[in-house]
């Protein structure tokens, strides 16, 4: 800890920084630094300011992680990722790059030669609310959910397919939130940009999580359509599980809008809900009682991934703090 007595001249008080810490974030006289004050009182001193638009540059060599490595360094804020080798990169490291950018929402190609690829992010994170993001990763992991219940009751493998389709742009929404506030993190000018706290940033990120881990077991449903698509589920069997369905649904519906709201109620009806799917759970097993190892292994696979989501928006109802 390093302390610092308040001073007072001209009718203001001043507080000097360490020198050690100034040489090191690269300040000097008359360098400009923003002051954010934080929830709690205290405020922070961020020496990045006057480098909001310097462009943070990584570097990554070819190796089997290289997908992760891309990924990993467009999370951590990073402006310009270049891949590099020598002599020459080999033809399966284009392509391997080129999927992986079309999972990262804004980073492009600006460059590429015989050894080096230049990836460069175009978006500007002030430009980008959270909150927007978030409310379109709901809008298609909400799309996915529905829609997987209506392929479930029709026994409908294309609509299935659509559905497991439409998780990789979920997964690149969430890829840009979760980009997004870290950069917020290391960047505390951002947050007043923003108007975000880091306990929202918290949230945010927590929500996110959610929302995508309900979009993969929608998708795992649409799996399991696909999959026993010549498997014909008994009336009380499928009656069953859109009860299921349609209550995990109304949770998760719920669960976002007292998110946004700050709604109690409508907490108390997902936690009210909670125990209903529970019973649900019981009332299908009886049914499934002495049926075929297809018929129960089809009921089983749904009814489990169903039973995530409703657990899943529990989980999203109890981020509300009113």
């Amino acid at each position: 800890m390093n302390l610092r007595k308040v001073q007072e001249i001209s009718g203001t008080y001043l507080i000097s920084i360490p020198i050690d810490w100034a040489r090191r974030s690269g300040l000097t006289k008359g360098s400009i630094v923003a002051i954010v004050e934080r929830e709690d009182g205290c405020i922070t001193v961020d020496p990045q300011y006057s480098l909001e638009n310097n462009v943070e540059t990584a570097t990554i060599h070819p190796n089997r992680f290289l997908e992760r490595e891309i990924t990993g360094k467009y999370l951590l804020g990073f402006d310009i990722i270049k891949i590099s080798g020598e002599p020459r990169l080999l033809p399966e490291i284009y392509e391997r790059v080129r999927t992986n950018v079309r999972r990262l929402i804004g980073l492009e190609i600006v460059e590429e030669d015989a050894n080096k690829i230049v990836l460069q992010c175009l978006l500007e994170p002030s430009a980008l609310p959270p909150e927007r993001i978030i409310r379109r990763e709901h809008l298609l992991a909400s799309s996915m959910h529905r829609d997987v219940l209506t392929s479930l009751n029709e026994s409908n493998a294309p609509l299935a397919t659509s559905i497991i389709e439409r998780d990789e742009e979920v997964d690149r929404l969430y890829f840009l939130l979760v980009r997004l506030l870290r950069m917020i993190v290391l960047k505390p000018h951002l947050s007043v940009k923003l108007g975000l706290s880091m306990i929202d940033c918290l949230d945010y990120r927590l929500m996110a999580n959610y929302i995508e881990a309900i979009a993969d077991y929608s998708q795992e449903v649409a799996m399991n359509v696909i999959q026993f698509s010549g498997t014909s589920l008994p009336e009380k069997v499928i009656q069953t599980l859109n009860k299921l369905g349609e209550l995990s649904y109304k949770m998760h519906e719920d669960a976002f809008k007292a998110f946004l709201a700050k709604d109690l109620r409508l907490i108390e009806k997902v936690l009210e809900r909670e125990q209903t799917s529970k019973n649900i759970i019981r009332e299908l097993d009886e049914y499934l009682s002495g049926k075929s190892f297809e018929v129960i292994s089809y009921a089983s696979s749904v009814a489990a991934a169903l039973t995530k989501i409703c657990d899943y928006s529990v989980d999203l109802a109890d981020l509300v703090i009113p």
